[in-house]
């Protein structure tokens, strides 16, 4: 077996050499702020800005750098065993709303990326769901379903038995879905979104919003940009205690190998319903090669701390499965999921018809992102848009199913918040080998510790700077997880990835 090692690098950011944008150093104003240089936040800009409204665009990093840059990219309305489940929770009507609004999201990229003339590497694939041991009444459901919601697709289990070198006992497919480079096409946004005479911020971290009269953004270099809408489309929103989004988004974190692989791989993208989950798909290298994608080992976030051990599962699934003898990258992603599994984009609160946001995409962003970037054009234009109720995120009245889910991620906080309180270092900070991080003691406390590759120590409080519960060690990122809503921090305490605004407190040496 290939043994892998390094530091994870996604496939997408490396093949990419991107333009530059700089950051904000004054106080400025715009029509439309929107915070997230995602594929929410782009697709949304550049409709906005060829509405002819003055849109500026502030990103903590750069174009693509969260989670957009981080997926396998397939372009799918093939989102696991999805539609038998919301037929059951939101009924046939909104089911059917939920599967023509991806798809409708699918027939804009491609207008989109003809119009614009977009080099991302578009091109059409089935979208196959199978079970290879257990499920398959799940996915006989799932099969009706698709029929009764008239889904282009249907029962592909000979199809795919034909396809896959292992066991497939039942499979479902859904026609003409795509794929591409997501981190090219949302270059390509940035640069038509500049041309269009928008403003793009990079490095630019906000950290609050003041809802006054004028929404205000205040950065955390202390400059404020004045807006009369805002739309928060920062992944997980940085923004969560208004309307509570912290309390009802589950976190999940899975993972992504690259290997090279022959003209027998097969084409299509491929999906297992059951455990332990797989993602297949391909995509070409710029010297030519077939570079085979093979993604899975969902948990939620913050919860594992050796997280090399996923990356070596998918990468033995890839040489029993299909001989990959060489691995180019491995990489992860994180995904929210709401309480009914439809994402939140619309209205933030009730009470303020100026804050917008976009979450809760589950693990299906290029799609549903797409469908959040027209919706909000819609509804900061006045345009009617018949997906408005269905993404609405004050959506009334927890049913029974999506009030058992919201104890259970909140009951689920309340106990990592004990736990991480009672974690003891079990060795000095002095005694961490270079690259190796974790719990330690230090001055008689426990902290967290990493020491570099070069041999320098780095040590932090490991208490997450949203709520006050303890990260943990994520050894294959080098970072610090929290387990309760999946902010992310740097070995040094640097905010990586939200809802947290503030860096972990460093501890002295």
């Amino acid at each position: 077996m290939s043994e892998l090692s390094g530091f994870p690098s996604s496939y997408w950011k490396a093949s990419s050499a991107g333009v530059s944008y700089p950051p904000l150093e004054t106080d400025t104003k715009h029509d439309v702020v929107i915070v997230g240089a995602g594929i929410a936040g782009l697709v949304t800009a550049l409709q906005l800005a060829e509405r002819g409204y003055d849109v500026g665009v502030i990103e903590a990093e750069e174009v693509a750098a969260g989670t957009t840059g981080y997926t396998t990219a397939k372009v799918s309305s093939q989102h696991g065993l999805i539609y038998d489940q919301l037929i059951k929770s939101v009924g046939e009507d909104k089911a059917r709303l939920y599967y023509q609004a991806n798809e409708e999201a699918i027939t804009f990229l491609r207008h989109q990326v003809e119009r614009l003339d977009l080099a991302c590497e578009l091109e059409t694939q089935d979208a196959y769901l199978y079970v290879s041991s257990s499920k398959e009444h799940a996915m006989d459901r799932e099969i009706k379903a698709y029929a009764r919601l008239e889904i282009n697709g249907g029962d592909a289990t000979d199809e795919v038995q034909k396809k896959l070198p292992y066991t497939v006992k039942r499979a479902v497919v859904l026609r003409d879905q795509a794929q591409f480079h997501p981190v090219k096409y949302l270059q390509g946004l940035a640069e038509h979104f500049v041309r269009q005479g928008g403003t793009l911020y990079e490095k630019s971290r906000a950290t609050t919003i003041e809802s006054n009269r004028t929404p205000t953004i205040v950065l955390e270099n202390g400059h404020r940009i004045e807006a009369k809408k805002v739309v928060i489309a920062t992944h997980f929103p940085f923004h969560d205690f208004k309307g509570l989004y912290f309390s009802k988004l589950e976190v999940h974190r899975s993972y992504i190998v690259s290997g090279f692989v022959d003209d027998s791989f097969p084409d299509g993208m491929f999906m297992s319903a059951d455990q332990p989950s797989r993602s297949l798909r391909h995509t070409r290298t710029s010297d030519g090669r077939r570079l085979g994608l093979f993604g899975g080992e969902n948990h939620l976030s913050g919860h594992e701390t050796e997280t090399m051990a996923h990356y070596q599962h998918l990468a033995d699934f890839a040489t029993n499965a299909f001989q990959v003898e060489t691995f180019d990258r491995f990489w992860s992603a994180q995904d929210l999921i709401t309480l009914d599994h439809i994402p939140y984009v619309g209205q933030m609160t009730a009470d303020d018809p100026n804050v917008f946001v976009a979450t809760g995409f589950a693990k299906w962003g290029m799609t549903n992102g797409i469908a959040a970037g027209l919706l909000l054009s819609d509804l900061l234009t006045g345009t009617p848009n018949r997906f408005r109720h269905l993404f609405d995120p004050t959506r009334s009245k927890l049913k029974a199913v999506d009030a058992t889910q919201f104890i259970k991620n909140n009951a689920d906080v309340a106990i990592e918040l004990v736990k991480g309180k009672v974690s003891k270092a079990h060795r000095d900070a002095k005694d961490l080998q270079p690259d190796e991080g974790g719990l330690v003691r230090h001055h008689g406390k426990t902290v967290g510790g990493y020491r570099d590759p070069a041999g320098r120590l780095h040590l932090v409080s490991t208490t997450c700077t949203h709520m006050g519960c303890d990260t943990k060690w994520n050894a294959a990122e080098r970072s610090w997880d929290c387990p309760c809503h999946g902010s992310r921090f740097a070995h040094d305490g640097a905010v990586m990835e939200g809802p947290a605004v503030k860096p972990l407190k460093k501890r002295e040496k």
